[in-house]
């Protein structure tokens, strides 16, 4: 059997699969401090009309990455923040640094110079998979915000391209 395997971009056709690994995100309570999925109306909002990949492997979206603005000042235009997500069942297989790889590449193709992540820091396999693409811890925001009552700390996550900005 030949497997296959691509990226595509997010689409309105094919973000009930996005949102399904959101979901799963959601869930572990390590991912975000969200508590439900947007729609695609929201989520296309929230998130810039480009560097939007889905992982597909076998004709299945496994996992899925975004690039979000920080802020809406011109002069912070090549700096975003980043969302990565991998299928429930597909997690600890290498996905995660795979996507965040394509992500900083066309990032960079276009014109960001700085990615950005807010990781919960009891997510390790976040922080780890960022610190492999090449991404640096810059801090820590202690009790930053609380999910179902406890309060949590994000670590701060930069990746500063070699080849935009300089």
């Amino acid at each position: 059997m030949l497997l296959s395997e691509n990226f595509v971009p997010i689409t309105k056709e094919n973000y009930n699969e996005t949102k399904e690994i959101y979901r799963q995100g959601i869930e572990t309570g390590l991912a975000t401090f969200e508590t439900e999925t947007k729609s695609w109306e929201q989520w296309n909002q929230s998130y810039l009309p480009v560097c939007r990949i889905a992982y597909i492997f076998n004709d299945k979206i496994v996992g899925w990455a975004a690039l979000s603005p920080v802020s809406k000042r011109k002069v912070y235009r090549g700096v975003a923040e980043v969302s990565v997500y991998i299928h429930e069942d597909c997690r600890g297989q290498g996905l995660g640094v795979k996507i965040l790889n394509e992500l900083v590449s066309q990032s960079e193709q276009n014109g960001f110079w700085t990615l950005q992540s807010g990781i919960m820091s009891k997510n390790i396999a976040s922080i780890k998979i960022h610190k492999n693409a090449g991404f640096r811890i810059i801090g820590v925001r202690e009790r930053v915000a609380q999910l179902d009552g406890v309060w949590l700390d994000n670590t701060i996550m930069e990746r500063r391209s070699i080849i935009v900005g300089y």
